[in-house]
């Protein structure tokens, strides 16, 4: 089921990034500095009141489908879940509209925050079937929406923005396109709901389990954006705006690989646990542990070694400076917060035991508040980039040691070294390199980086890539494999 997932996913990860980037490069130089420190705000504040009101009703569909064994069972848990979750949107519609109509902040910015807030119930229902999907192995469906709402939301939100709707337009292109998805994937899902009954029982289950996630992903949303809004405080919005830019420029980048292969292997461990208990799970565990870190690692060394040809090219050269200086220090939070997210903080919700997951979750964000209330006054943007790079590498910590009390995952220590050793050449043979500027130095590091990373670890046979390769050619040969 992982390597099912790992292919069919692929596509769609594939026009995730493409999108993630063409955003930085377009809104970039289609905003001001001022606006896209407003859109990075509006788009944090969105994000947390959206996982607060919905995402335990996600969570809930992505963890207790393959639990379900019959029929109306299924149907039970379909009710239960599309009718709470019009309810609650019967909610925080009224409650959202009033919040921004009374909240005393600039017109702009306001018209951002209720573009965002009016695109969650709808992201809600859109992520609800696609969890599904996703949970039931139906790998080309859950991909064509990931790919359909990205392409209309980037291409909708440019749009905009070429009108002149300022700070909202990335936020309007996240309200419009989920409304291209539901017409194809919201009759299906709500046609097994009619057959069901909403149980009582099952909702206490699911907001048990569900809650608690809601809250380590507040907590992580706060982690991942305090630095914004003290960078507001102690700035202006337009350091906040720099910021984001190289922020998401490394962060987009690991991010999109590790929602790929998590995609992949988040199904797969449930299911290996469900049908074949422990054993089978640390099995599957232990092989996405070494591709995430097969594939990522050489990512986030990647991006530290190029971050001034990367933003030459794809920021724009009011906040071009900052990236620079803030692309390695997000590089390398960004392997540690997608370790967490989609590889060790999954014991938690394997075990059910997500209150630790808010524990895990609540250490880092507390030094992350702490470590941006010193640093940054001192030291600026340079400053936050610090503190998250510190606060995720207490968190990775932590939740490490945490798991041991839920289901503790296999940690890839052969694949750490193997892989380490490789991205350490791929580093020394980049350095020297000469800075020749913008895409023509970009593609020289890229491509050697790229060959000596993968040579060496042929050579080391880190994650057993070289088996996988000797077999793959011995079936291509007709050989036995």
């Amino acid at each position: 089921m992982f390597w099912r997932g790992v292919w069919g996913y692929l596509p769609a990860n594939i026009v995730q990034g493409v999108v993630g980037f063409a955003t930085i490069v377009v809104f970039t130089r289609l905003l001001s500095a001022e606006d896209f420190g407003h859109y990075a705000l509006a788009f944090s504040i969105t994000s947390l009141l959206h996982i607060l009101a919905f995402t335990w009703l996600e969570a809930a569909m992505a963890r207790f489908w393959a639990g379900e064994q019959t029929p109306d069972g299924l149907a039970s848990h379909f009710a239960s879940l599309y009718r709470t979750a019009f309810l609650v949107i019967a909610v925080f519609v009224p409650v959202a509209a009033l919040g921004v109509w009374m909240w005393p902040a600039s017109l702009p910015f306001k018209l951002a925050v209720a573009a965002g807030l009016a695109g969650a119930p709808l992201r809600c229902l859109a992520k609800l079937a696609q969890e599904r999907f996703r949970a039931a192995g139906e790998v080309s469906k859950a991909a064509r929406v990931d790919m359909g709402v990205a392409i209309v939301g980037f291409g909708v939100g440019a749009a905009f923005a070429l009108a002149g709707a300022g700070a909202a337009s990335p936020l309007l292109g996240l309200l419009v396109a989920p409304l291209f998805a539901l017409p194809f994937v919201l009759p299906g899902e709500l046609r097994q709901a009619r057959r069901g009954v909403v149980d009582h029982a099952r909702l206490k289950a699911y907001a048990a389990y569900g809650y608690p996630v809601a809250a380590s992903l507040t907590l992580a949303l706060v982690l991942a954006s305090t630095d914004r809004f003290l960078l507001a405080a102690f700035m202006d919005a337009a350091a906040v705006g720099a910021y984001h830019a190289s922020y998401s420029l490394a962060n987009r980048t690991l991010d999109v690989m590790f929602i790929w292969l998590g995609a992949a292997g988040a199904p797969a461990m449930v299911m290996a646990l469900e049908r074949g208990g422990r054993e089978a799970l640390r099995r599957s565990a232990l092989e996405q542990a070494s591709m995430l870190v097969l594939i990522t690692l050489p990512a986030a060394v990647g991006l530290a070694l190029v971050a001034r040809p990367m933003a030459e090219l794809m920021i724009g050269e009011d906040l071009r400076a900052a990236a620079v200086i803030v692309t390695p220090w997000i590089a390398l939070s960004a392997f540690l917060s997608g370790m967490i997210a989609y590889y060790f903080g999954f014991g938690f919700t394997l075990g059910k035991r997500t209150e630790l997951l808010l524990a895990t979750t609540a250490i880092p964000a507390a030094t992350n508040v702490v470590l941006n209330l010193v640093l940054i006054p001192r030291f600026g943007l340079v400053g936050a980039a610090w503190a998250t790079a510190g606060s995720f590498a207490i968190g990775l910590v932590a939740c490490i040691l945490l798991s041991r009390r839920a289901i503790p995952l296999p940690v890839p220590w052969a694949t750490l070294a193997r892989c380490g050793v490789a991205a350490g050449a791929m580093a020394l043979a980049v350095w020297p390199l000469p800075p020749l500027g913008g895409l023509l130095e970009l593609a020289l590091d890229a491509s050697v980086g790229a060959v000596i990373y993968a040579c060496v670890a042929l050579a080391l046979n880190a994650a057993g890539v070289r088996d996988v390769a000797l077999r793959l050619l011995a079936q291509r040969r007709g050989a036995p494999a």
